[in-house]
C-alpha cells in the first residue's frame, strides 16, 4: 500500500516539473532578445575614396640636342641649381672641327665673291663701251649674284656649327632640384629622332600634386575646389591636405575599367612628400556636424512578427491592411506571392514595406524604438548618410534612445523561422530559407 502510494505522489511530482516546464520553460524558450544600439549625436562626412601619384607640379627633363661623348657632370641627385647653369658638357673635338670646317668655306665663299664681282664689274664697263655682248654681261652678273647667295649658305653653316658647339654645354632650363641624372662621365649619347633624357629637374618641391584614378562611379562626386585629405605610407600617423584643381575629360581605360584623372595640389612646405609616392585620398564630397544619426541598419532592420503583432504601432494604412492580408493567408495555408506593398511593381506606391526595406516617402524611414520591454515604432526624416551612418530628424526624438537593429536570437527554431520571415514581403519557397532583418 505504501509502494502504490509513494508511486502516485512521484507520478503528482513529475506532472508538475513537466507543468512547470511547459509553461515556464517554453516561454523562456521563446524569449527574443534583440541587438540595439543608441542614437547618437555627431558628424558625418560623405567621402570618395581613391589613390593617386605625388608629382611636382613642374618637371622638365633635360637632353642633349647633339650627339657627343659627356666629358663633364656638374650636379648629382637632389642638387639645387638655377635657370641657366651649366649641369654637363659634352666633348667638343668634333664639334669644334665642324665649326673650323665651315668658317673654312665661309672664307672660300668669300673669296669667290669677291672674284666674281671684279669679273662682273670688267664686264659692266665694257658693255657699258659697246664693246661687250649682252650674253656676256648677264653670265658675269649671274656668277656674281651665284657667289653671293653661296656666301650666305656658307654663313648659314658656319652659324649652325656654332650653335651645334654651344649645345655641348647643357645647362639647367629652370631652376630648382635634380630628382633624376640618367648619364655618367665618359658615356656617349646619341641625338636622333628623340632626345635622350640626361637630367630630371622638378622646378619647385614645396608645391606638389597628386594625379589621381577616380572611378567613373564617382567621378560626377567630384568638382574643383573640393577639400582632399590623403595619407602615404612613409607616414603612417600624419595626415595631408590639398584642393581638388583639375578633373580631366580624358578616360583612362584598365582592363575595361574606365577612370578619370583628377589633380589635387598638395603644399609641400617642410618638403616631406617626395615625387612618386602613393597617396591614399579621401575626397570630401559633402559634411554635417553635430547632428543626431543612427546606424544605417536601423533604418533596413524589421522586427519577427510576434513583436509587430503584439506591439501597438502606428503603420500606415496601406501597410497594416498587408499586414492583415498577410495574416489571413497564413491562416488559409497560402503563400503570399506579390511584391511590395502599392501597386504591382511598385512603380506608382507611394509607401513600401519588402523585405529588409524601409517604410519610405522621399527622405521618410522608420526606427524602432525600445523602451524597457516595450517597441515603439517611430517615423523620422533621413538626411546625409555616409553608408555606416544615417542623419535622422524627428518629433521627441533624442541621444541615447536606444533603437533595434537586428535579432540576436528568437526562442526555438520554429518560432525563429516565423518570426525572421518579413510580414510585407513574399514568402520564399520551401525549403528555400527565409532573410531576417539586419
Amino acid at each position: 500500500m505504501k509502494k502504490k502510494y509513494w508511486i502516485i505522489v512521484l507520478a503528482i511530482i513529475v506532472l508538475a516539473v513537466l507543468t512547470i516546464w511547459f509553461f515556464v520553460g517554453k516561454k523562456k524558450t521563446e524569449t527574443i532578445e534583440f541587438k540595439t544600439a543608441k542614437i547618437e549625436k555627431g558628424n558625418i562626412q560623405v567621402t570618395v575614396r581613391a589613390s593617386g601619384t605625388l608629382q611636382a607640379v613642374t618637371t622638365v627633363q633635360v637632353g642633349t640636342q647633339v650627339s657627343g661623348i659627356i666629358k663633364k657632370i656638374f650636379v648629382d641627385f637632389n642638387s639645387v641649381v638655377r635657370e641657366g647653369q651649366i649641369i654637363a658638357v659634352l666633348d667638343t673635338t668634333y664639334l669644334a672641327q665642324s665649326v673650323d670646317d665651315a668658317r673654312a668655306s665661309m672664307k672660300r665663299a668669300e673669296i669667290q665673291v669677291n672674284q666674281a664681282k671684279r669679273e662682273y664689274d670688267r664686264t659692266k664697263q665694257l658693255f657699258d663701251q659697246k664693246v661687250m655682248a649682252q650674253a656676256d654681261y648677264d653670265l658675269a652678273l649671274t656668277n656674281y649674284e651665284t657667289a653671293v647667295t653661296n656666301a650666305s649658305s656658307a654663313q648659314a653653316a658656319l652659324n649652325r656649327a656654332k650653335i651645334n658647339l654651344r649645345y655641348a654645354t647643357i645647362i639647367a632650363p629652370i631652376s630648382g632640384v635634380v630628382v633624376s641624372r640618367a648619364v655618367d662621365v665618359g658615356q656617349t649619347v646619341a641625338s636622333s629622332f628623340s632626345t635622350p633624357t640626361m637630367f630630371i629637374i622638378a622646378n619647385d618641391l614645396t608645391k606638389m600634386q597628386v594625379q589621381a584614378s577616380i572611378d567613373e562611379a564617382d567621378i560626377g562626386k567630384i568638382q574643383v575646389g573640393q577639400g582632399v585629405k590623403f595619407t602615404v605610407d612613409a607616414y603612417d600617423e600624419m595626415s595631408f591636405t590639398g584642393t581638388v584643381r583639375q578633373v580631366r575629360l580624358q578616360p583612362v581605360v584598365t582592363q575595361n575599367v574606365v577612370n578619370y584623372t583628377v589633380i589635387i595640389d598638395v603644399p609641400n612646405p617642410d618638403l616631406k612628400l617626395l615625387p612618386g609616392m602613393t597617396a591614399n585620398i579621401t575626397v570630401m564630397i559633402q559634411e554635417v556636424n553635430d547632428v543626431l544619426k543612427v546606424p544605417a541598419s536601423a533604418l533596413k532592420y524589421t522586427p519577427p512578427q510576434e513583436i509587430i503583432e503584439k506591439t501597438e504601432i502606428n503603420l500606415p494604412d496601406s501597410v497594416r491592411q498587408k499586414h492583415e492580408n498577410w495574416k489571413k493567408n497564413r491562416q488559409e495555408g497560402h503563400r503570399m506571392m506579390g511584391g511590395p506593398v502599392g501597386m504591382p511593381g511598385g512603380s506608382n506606391r507611394k509607401w513600401g514595406y519588402g523585405d529588409g526595406d524601409q517604410i519610405k516617402r522621399d527622405n521618410m524611414g522608420i526606427i524602432w524604438i525600445k523602451e524597457g520591454e516595450a517597441i515603439k515604432l517611430k517615423h523620422v526624416k533621413t538626411g546625409l548618410s555616409d553608408g555606416s551612418y544615417t542623419e535622422v530628424e524627428g518629433r521627441n526624438l533624442k541621444e541615447g534612445d536606444e533603437i533595434l537593429i537586428g535579432t540576436l536570437s528568437q526562442g526555438n527554431s520554429k518560432t525563429s523561422q516565423q518570426t525572421q520571415q518579413n510580414p510585407f514581403a513574399p514568402q520564399m519557397p520551401k525549403g528555400g530559407g527565409s532573410r531576417g532583418g539586419h
